[in-house]
């Protein structure tokens, strides 16, 4: 029995017989048995992290459906190009080239109309000038002989190729045109490149940029028609959803969780929601390239061509530089450095009015740019936050009959109720960053002021050049 148990190593099935003694049954151990049972569990494994992998791909889409709506058009658009390849009369016309109009597909499809738009016409444009370019040098490459041609075109790729690199350095130039630069280079190199070698140099300008206008424009229709993102729309909702995280993180750190567990020593709830002005730190990248794409975009619902989307830049500059507020708060309530109860008591209801109105004003403000006008009573609570701003710099002042200049007189700090200097130093770091705080949101009220008012500006510059059409056209049906 006892080879047994070592020789076991799985599980062990004991048998009673009717004489009351046991006998143990070993399961066989050989090679074979080993080798089902790693691949059986090899396989266990594989499947579960299938599944898991595509409950998570289930989850994704169920929680945002355009991820799978862009995929299906990014499809439609791949099955409508491939029809070049089956159609005998664009196949002809485009020749062995066709196949530039399914990467031009694969390239330049975002899920944004912007961002599709400015792939598109950055992909088209910078074709365009660089076949033209590549076909005027190998006509000058030509004309000086066969000695010097290798030459014209070598000096010709590293100029251009040079002075197109060195513009995507430039900011301008790189916010709009940094695609299309490189565009550039690559249809210029190689059109020019293969004049060397082909005979019949302008067919194959002529087909390539010819495929890629049949991309592009596939993809423009496409992206428009088929449940169209818009890039402006996206800022837009952003900003919104930033001012209401902002506005949560306000009300939640500085009355539930900071300023009132600081001054009342009362513990504060967890919620994702206080945690809401980290997603206003890490949002730059995506408001700019957002703006970016947003003013290559047409009209669309209530934005016009012209929309101030630099604007929105501003904006989120101002709810950051809150934000970092947020967190300078957050470090100074973790400091081992507490203060005195009685300075506490004595600046808690201020520090509390300042944290209430400038949440309430940060929420007013989302609804202002949510709706895209002035709200009447954003101006009352600029008001009440100013009141708390200056309430709250008088008991500041009144700390001076609190304080006790020297830190070792222990026997004075009883018998007087004086406190030490250095115990100060928190809770005045505290409402300093309150009063920030509420500097910060007065610039954030002016750039949404800003935003509100170029918006009505220009739109009644469009209404005006829409005015004299539609007059035109009342007068012809007449």
């Amino acid at each position: 029995m006892a080879s047994g148990k070592e020789l076991c190593e799985g599980v062990e099935w004991r048998i009673r017989v009717v004489d009351g003694s046991s006998e143990v049954l070993v399961p066989p151990t050989g090679p074979a048995r080993k080798v089902w049972l790693r691949t059986k569990g090899l396989i266990s494994g594989l499947g579960m992290k299938v599944r898991m992998f595509l409950k998570q791909a289930w989850d994704m889409g169920a929680n945002d459906p355009r991820k799978v709506i862009h995929c299906i058009k990014v499809g439609l658009a791949l099955t409508i190009v491939s029809l070049v390849y089956f159609m005998r009369p664009l196949y002809d016309g485009v020749g062995g080239n066709a196949m530039w109009a399914i990467m031009t597909v694969v390239v330049v499809f975002e899920p944004t109309v912007g961002a599709t738009l400015y792939k598109c016409l950055n992909r088209v444009c910078a074709t365009c000038l660089a076949g033209f370019l590549a076909v005027g040098v190998h006509w000058i490459a030509s004309q000086s002989g066969d000695r010097f041609e290798p030459f014209v075109v070598g000096a010709s790729i590293f100029i251009l190729a040079s002075i197109a690199t060195f513009s995507r350095f430039i900011p301008s130039v790189k916010s709009m045109f940094d695609y299309g630069a490189m565009i550039f280079i690559l249809t210029f190199s190689i059109v020019a490149i293969s004049g060397y070698r082909v005979d019949k140099l302008f067919d194959l300008a002529h087909q390539r940029i010819s495929t890629i206008i049949i991309g592009t424009s596939l993809c423009i229709i496409v992206i428009m028609l088929v449940c169209p993102i818009w890039s402006g729309q996206e800022l837009h909702s952003l900003t919104v959803r930033n001012m209401d995280k902002l506005s949560d993180s306000l009300d939640g750190w500085f009355r539930s969780r900071c300023v009132r567990q600081y001054f009342t020593n009362s513990n504060g709830e967890d919620d994702q929601k206080l945690q809401g002005y980290k997603c206003v730190l890490s949002s730059k990248a995506s408001e700019e390239s957002m703006a970016n794409f947003a003013r290559w975009e047409p009209s669309h619902g209530r934005f016009n061509f012209r929309h101030p989307w630099k604007q929105y830049l501003k904006i989120g500059a101002s709810m950051r530089s809150c934000a970092y507020c947020i967190e300078a708060l957050n470090s100074c309530i973790n400091s081992e450095n507490q203060a005195a109860e009685s300075i506490k008591k004595h600046l808690s209801t201020s520090c509390l009015k300042v944290s209430s109105s400038s949440s309430s004003a940060i929420k007013e403000l989302a609804e202002s740019v949510k709706k895209m006008n002035k709200s009447p009573t954003i101006d009352l609570l600029v008001e009440e936050m100013n009141s708390a701003l200056e309430e709250l710099h008088n008991d500041l002042k009144s700390l001076s009959h609190l304080l006790n200049p020297s830190t070792t007189a222990e026997n004075q700090i009883s018998a007087t109720g004086l406190v030490p200097f250095m115990e100060v130093i928190p809770v005045v770091t505290l409402a300093s960053i309150l009063i920030e705080i509420s500097v910060r949101i007065e610039a954030l009220v002016g750039s949404v002021e800003e935003l509100v008012k170029e918006s009505e500006m220009k739109d009644k510059i469009v209404a005006k050049e829409e005015k004299p059409e539609g007059t035109m056209k009342a007068l012809q049906r007449v």
